[in-house]
């Protein structure tokens, strides 16, 4: 007869040993969004099988970018999702964005400016309403603070030139680089926005505080001032 005892290995035995040799020994290429998102939440479950949750993840959310930019709220309406996996998850969104901001910060923003775009994107390309950030350069273009001066709505967000040109001159900054998010994804600028350019670029140049450029960032896109001669 055979042996009761015995119970059978559930189907994800040894999956997560293979995922992180498969990891370690062919790279993150090798891997597909959900099976990185799963490394991601494996310490939020030490137990258990964690690819369900992934794909619930990225079904609600669209993306694997879309998932580490959600709100923790909105997380959490995800089955299986508890705080464990919220925290795992903005944990690896961090981590993405210092490292990306040490890398902007290291040499001058003109010779990083992939990794720039990249740390905007990041930082502001998902958010849900409008960002208004400075980032304040010395004089030899290196990243001296990067700052939110206001946050607003889903469209619109109050600008007040006076208090960029301050917080530049209480930091020492030489230039500014204008960043602020269109949640909508269409990153051409509104007319508000050439309008408040224009007077932060007026209202520095007084102060010998130049405008470097002013970049509108979506989840896939940017425009910059600066290419297309606005600045």
């Amino acid at each position: 007869m055979p042996d009761t005892d015995v119970k059978e290995k559930p189907h994800y035995a040894g999956h997560r040993k293979r995922l992180r040799e498969r990891f370690l020994v062919s790279g993150a290429e090798a891997l597909a969004d959900y099976e990185i998102l799963e490394m991601i939440l494996f310490p939020a479950k030490p137990v258990g099988d964690v690819k369900p949750m992934a794909k619930n993840l990225i079904a609600a959310f669209g993306s694997f970018g879309q998932v580490l930019m959600a709100e923790p709220q909105a997380l959490m309406k995800v089955e299986g999702i508890n705080e464990a996996a919220v925290a795992a998850i903005k944990t690896a969104k961090a981590a993405a964005e210092r490292l990306l901001k040490e890398e902007v910060a290291e040499k001058p923003v003109i010779k990083s400016w992939t990794q720039l775009l990249d740390y905007c994107r990041i930082h502001l390309g998902y958010a849900k309403n409008e960002e208004f950030h400075i980032l304040f350069l010395d004089h030899k273009l290196q990243l001296l603070a990067d700052e939110r001066q206001q946050r607003g709505t889903v469209d619109h967000t109050p600008v007040y030139p006076r208090e960029v040109v301050k917080r530049a001159l209480e930091l020492g900054a030489s230039s500014l680089i204008l960043v602020h998010n269109h949640p909508s994804g269409d990153v051409q600028p509104s007319k508000a926005d050439i309008e408040v350019t224009k007077q932060i670029v007026d209202a520095a140049r007084p102060l010998s505080i130049g405008v470097h450029d002013h970049l509108i960032i979506g989840a896939k896109k940017h425009f910059s001032f600066k290419s297309k001669g606005l600045i």
